[in-house]
């Protein structure tokens, strides 16, 4: 079992997303989209990239050897968010408000 954790300042998040090519080199088309839709866009920025650094703290290897976009963090019918990361089974929690986001993403099994 392993287990990451990771707490985003939104305001860095916000101001990252102002530069030209970050939006498109962190996150996929339906990432977008769906933050695009909230009112509260950039907390759920952030909270999909604190994800995103979750999943790579528990598989214990950073971004050396995959890329933001290989972790999508979507939502399901309930609105409940969730990891698409090859075929694996993550375990993902997500908290946001105004000023920070945090996940956190349990691993089972052999990755």
């Amino acid at each position: 079992m392993q287990i990451g954790v990771d707490i985003v300042d939104v305001d860095r998040i916000k101001q990252a997303l102002l530069k030209e090519g970050f939006k498109e080199k962190v996150f996929t088309q339906k990432e977008i989209s769906y933050c695009e839709s909230k009112f509260n866009k950039y907390e759920s920025y952030a909270a999909r990239f604190a994800a995103k650094e979750a999943v790579a703290k528990a598989l214990k290897k950073g971004f050396r050897n995959i890329s933001f976009l290989d972790i999508e963090v979507l939502n399901d019918e309930y609105g409940a968010p969730y990891i698409n990361y090859k075929d694996c089974d993550i375990k993902l929690s997500l908290s946001h408000e105004k000023t920070i986001a945090i996940a956190m993403v349990l691993i089972e099994g052999k990755i």
